[in-house]
C-alpha cells in the first residue's frame, strides 16, 4: 500500500513546530508525496497563530516543488459540547480542518461518555473533514460508537503516525489504533492517514502508520491518502470551492 498524501503536518507558525512552509513542501517532495496538508494548530493552542493567519491563507500557492499542498487548522475541541476555536466562517475557506482533542485546551477530567458527547458533536460539523489522533486512550472512548458516527456524518478518522511513536505522551495508542481499524474494516468506514509532522524529518513519514494498516490488514480502498481522488470529496476545498 503506497500512501501518497499527508493530511496532517505542521509549520513554525504553529508554535512548537521547527520549520517553514517552503521547508516543509520540501521535505514532503522528497519523500514523494503528491498532496500535503500543513493544518496549523487553531488560536487556543499555546503559542499558536490567530485567527488573522487562516484567512490570509488564499496568498499561499498551492503546488510547491511539484507536490499539491493542502491549507487548513487542526482545531481545538473546548469542551464536551464540542466547541471548536475558529468559527464556521473562517473554516468553510480552508481547504481542510482536523478537530481534535489537546489537554491544554479541553482538559482530562472528562468521561468516556463526555467525551463522546464532544466528537460526536464536533462530526455533525458539516466543514470538520477529519477526527485528530482519536488514538488516545487519556480520552477514553467508545469506538463503535465513534465509528458509526463518523460512518453517519462522513467525517474521516486520522491513524495518527505521532501517536504511535514509543515515545509519544499519548497512551495505549497501537492498541486503540488497532481497535479503530477493526472496526472501520467491519463497518466499512474510510481513514485517512497524518504523519502530524512538527518537523521536516517527518513530513510523509509513515512508518508506523504503515505497521498497523499491514498488522490489520486493511483494505487499501478504505484508505483515502492512497489515491488523492479518494480524499478530494471529504476536503472543504472541493465541498466549497472549487469542482
Amino acid at each position: 500500500m503506497k500512501l501518497e498524501a499527508d493530511t496532517h503536518a505542521h509549520t513554525i507558525a504553529s508554535g512548537h513546530a521547527y520549520n517553514t512552509i517552503r521547508e516543509m513542501a520540501a521535505a514532503a517532495a522528497a519523500k514523494g508525496l503528491k498532496a500535503f496538508a500543513l493544518t496549523e494548530h487553531a488560536p487556543m493552542m499555546p503559542g499558536s497563530c490567530q485567527s488573522f493567519y487562516f484567512q490570509n491563507l488564499d496568498v499561499v500557492p498551492r503546488m510547491m516543488n511539484g507536490v499539491r499542498m493542502l491549507f487548513g487548522s487542526e482545531l481545538n475541541i473546548m469542551d464536551t459540547n464540542g466547541k471548536l476555536d475558529l468559527p464556521e466562517s473562517v473554516c468553510r475557506d480552508l481547504d481542510i480542518v482536523i478537530a481534535s482533542i489537546h489537554k491544554p485546551c479541553y482538559g482530562m477530567e472528562h468521561s468516556e461518555k463526555e467525551n463522546m458527547r464532544a466528537y460526536i458533536e464536533v462530526m455533525k460539523k458539516p466543514y470538520v473533514n477529519i477526527i485528530g489522533h482519536p488514538d488516545d486512550g487519556r480520552f477514553p472512548v467508545d469506538y463503535e460508537a465513534l465509528v458509526l458516527a463518523a460512518k453517519e456524518t462522513g467525517t474521516l478518522l486520522e491513524i495518527n503516525n505521532s501517536s504511535l511513536r514509543p515515545k509519544s505522551a499519548r497512551q495505549s495508542t497501537r492498541e486503540n489504533s488497532i481497535t479503530l481499524l477493526e472496526l472501520c474494516k467491519q463497518y466499512e468506514v474510510p481513514v485517512t492517514t497524518g504523519s502530524d509532522a512538527h518537523m521536516d524529518v517527518d513530513a510523509g513519514n509513515f512508518c508506523n502508520v504503515e505497521e498497523v494498516l499491514k498488522y490489520c490488514d486493511f483494505p487499501e480502498e478504505l484508505v483515502v491518502t492512497t489515491d488523492f481522488e479518494r480524499l478530494k470529496p471529504y476536503l472543504n476545498l472541493y465541498k466549497y470551492g472549487e469542482s
